[in-house]
């Protein structure tokens, strides 16, 4: 019996229809794994046929293990190129192809096919998102770096877009390949894991997780590409991009659609008033902090700043963000100005310049004074908020007590 044969009998006939039926498709993208190769597509080959394999310049004797399967898809191109573009041309070919989604999974043996048909329910279940594989990081065998860049990654995912995810490091995922093959990506190896799933959910997508079993042979067995230097430094410069983008433009812009959209309003009103979890005083604080940020005179970085401190102070994140937004348009030169004129009557100024005609001595005393009467203005702006805000809960409050009686 050959091996297609073998695999042609041990097909389950239901997933390759849930497979067909939904356009989805397994994709393996590889380079240099032929000891393990062979054994992950006949696990897949088990489940389904809809498979891409993407050979990134792979070295060994790949394409000889690749031509012994004539029920896949195969990519190939040289010289070695890194994960990210193998992900890339996998994402774009299982679009070209008519699919909907890919289940992308390693070639080194980590990951087992039996968790293939989670990922089909959880689709079926939300379609159009983007589904994370997490994995159970405190089993035997698990490098120390893995555990350790995993939290890291967590951290900078949830800042960049205000998700919580238990193992966004995991290449076992789904991709929502229409939604992903037409977008522009900066990077190129395994950060591109990272970016891919900030900016699919800023672009709407939903990013969720299920979890799924893994497999670490012991460090002598084990084979990894991963260089630990250059990689979490490509990482670390990708995260501190990513950040800037979200606060200077993401955070802003998703505001402002929160502002105008039908239900904006009565989700802040919820937020501020009904939220029974936390207190006036930590709803109030948590305003008056955002406030504060907003208009100090921090300009770019109110929320690079502001967000990790609302999360030592254990203030309530989305009301401190809400708050914040003030800076933007079209709020921004009222601040302006409002901060050089506090600033100018701090210091007992009363001589207004005329910009052609300033001094650079002048121009410094000008500066002081904008960024004293900014943090001034911010002072003061952000306990009148607090008050305010500590008032109308407190009223609020009463009120409805006194309606339920």
């Amino acid at each position: 019996m050959t091996e297609s044969q073998a695999i042609s009998i041990e097909r389950s006939p239901e997933h390759e229809i849930l497979f067909r039926e939904n356009k989805i498709c397994v994709l393996i993208p590889t380079y240099n794994n032929a000891g393990s190769l062979a054994e992950v597509i006949r696990n897949v080959l088990a489940y389904t046929t809809q498979v891409i394999v993407v050979n990134d310049g792979s070295t060994d004797n790949t394409s000889e293990i690749l031509s012994e399967f004539r029920d896949i898809h195969i990519v190939s191109y040289t010289p070695n190129r890194g994960k990210g573009i193998a992900l890339r041309t996998g994402i774009k070919e299982a679009a070209r192809l008519g699919y909907e989604y890919a289940i992308a999974m390693d070639s080194d043996g980590q990951h087992y096919a039996y968790d293939l048909p989670k990922f089909v329910e959880q689709i079926l279940e939300t379609p159009g998102a983007l589904i994370v594989g997490a994995r159970n990081l405190n089993q035997e065998n698990v490098p120390g770096k893995s555990s350790f860049g995993n939290r890291f990654s967590n951290f900078w995912f949830w800042a960049e877009t205000g998700l919580r995810l238990p193992d966004t490091q995991s290449g076992y995922r789904l991709y929502p390949v229409q939604k992903l093959a037409r977008k522009k990506y900066f990077t190129r190896k395994y950060e591109f894991e990272i970016e891919v799933m900030v900016r699919a959910s800023w672009s709407g997508v939903s990013v969720i997780s299920i979890p799924i079993s893994v497999y670490y042979p012991p460090a002598e067995e084990r084979v990894s590409h991963f260089r630990p230097f250059k990689d979490f430094s490509r990482i670390s410069v990708l995260n501190t991009f990513l950040v800037l983008i979200a606060f200077l433009w993401i955070k802003p812009r998703d505001f402002v659609k929160l502002m105008f959209s039908k239900d904006g309003w009565r989700k802040i009103w919820k937020a501020i008033f009904v939220n029974p979890q936390e207190s006036n005083n930590t709803k109030a604080a948590s305003i008056g902090f955002g406030i504060f940020m907003g208009i100090v005179p921090v300009w770019g970085f109110q929320l690079l700043i502001g967000i990790p401190l609302a999360v030592f102070f254990k203030l309530n994140k989305t009301l401190f963000i809400l708050a914040a937004n003030i800076s933007i348009f079209p709020f921004t030169p009222f601040i302006l100005a409002a901060s050089l004129i506090t600033g100018k009557l701090v210091l007992g100024d009363e001589h207004w310049l005329e910009m052609h005609t300033m001094t650079l001595e002048q121009f410094k005393h000008a500066g002081m004074a904008f960024f004293l009467g900014g943090a001034v203005l911010a002072v003061a702006a952000g306990l009148l908020a607090y008050l305010i805000t500590l008032l109308s809960l407190t009223l609020s409050g009463r009120h409805r007590l006194r309606a339920s009686n």
